[in-house]
C-alpha cells in the first residue's frame, strides 16, 4: 500500500520544475509532527523577530511550501550566513483521510485535508531539486528506522544534497540522539529542543558547516 502511494507521488513529479535559484535555499524536511514548523519559527524569531508557520499537534498542518526570504544568522566568529528558509509539508508514505476523522474533523474536511496533504508531499519532493542544503527534522523520541525517513534520506542522497539531521525534542525523557546517529551515520546530527531553544546555538554553528 505504502509503495503504491509513493509510486503515485513520484509519477507526478517533473524534473527541475522551478526557475534557477538566485539565493541560497535551506529546506526543512521530515515526517509530520517532527517539529519542522517549530524550528522554522524558532529561527525566524531569533533572527527576524517574527514567526513563520502555524504549529499544530494535528499531522499535516503545513500543507503548502512556506518561504521566508533573507534570513541572516551569525556564528560566534560574527560570520554571516544569509538564506531563504523553506518550510515544507511533512512527508508521508501513506495519507488516509480516516486519520483526520480521528482528530475530530468531519468527513468532508478530512477528505479535503488528505487531498491537500498529498499535494504537499508532491510539492516537497519537487522542491528538493531547488535546494542547496536540507535540514531533516526528526522527532528524537521516535524510531528513526521508518519507511518515511528512509525514503527522505534516499531522495536526498540521490540528489547529493548536503544534509544536517536535527534530533528534535531532546527536552523529553524518551529522546535518544544516539539511535538517530546510528541510523544515519553518513550525516551530522545535532540534538535540540526547537520549542525551548535548547542547544540551538550548536544548530546554528552546524548550518555554517553545512553550506561552506
Amino acid at each position: 500500500m505504502a509503495g503504491s502511494f509513493w509510486s503515485n507521488i513520484l509519477s507526478k513529479l517533473n524534473l527541475n520544475p522551478f526557475a534557477k535559484r538566485s539565493q541560497l535555499k535551506l529546506g526543512l524536511y521530515g515526517p509530520p509532527n517532527g517539529g519542522k514548523s517549530t524550528l522554522a519559527n524558532r529561527i525566524c524569531m531569533d533572527w527576524l523577530g517574527e514567526e513563520m508557520s502555524t504549529v499544530s499537534h494535528v499531522a499535516h498542518e503545513t500543507r503548502e511550501i512556506t518561504i521566508k526570504e533573507q534570513v541572516t544568522i551569525k556564528n560566534k566568529k560574527n560570520k554571516e550566513l544569509t538564506f531563504s528558509l523553506v518550510d515544507t509539508p511533512g512527508i508521508a508514505t501513506k495519507i488516509d483521510y480516516e486519520d483526520f476523522l480521528r482528530k475530530g474533523l468531519n468527513k468532508l474536511d478530512a477528505k479535503k485535508r488528505a487531498k491537500e496533504a498529498t499535494k504537499g508531499v508532491i510539492d516537497s519532493i519537487k522542491w528538493l531539486d531547488n535546494m542547496d542544503a536540507v535540514v531533516v527534522v526528526l522527532d528524537g523520541t521516535t524510531d528513526p528506522y521508518s519507511q518515511v525517513n528512509i525514503t527522505i534520506m534516499g531522495n536526498l542522497q540521490a540528489r547529493k544534497i548536503p544534509v544536517l539531521i536535527v534530533a528534535n525534542k531532546v527536552d523529553l525523557r524518551k529522546a535518544n540522539i544516539d539511535v538517530i546517529k546510528a541510523a544515519f551515520p553518513q550525516y551530522p546530527v545535532v540534538g535540540i529542543s526547537a520549542k525551548y531553544g535548547k542547544n540551538i546555538e550548536d544548530f546554528y554553528e552546524q548550518l555554517f558547516n553545512l553550506v561552506k
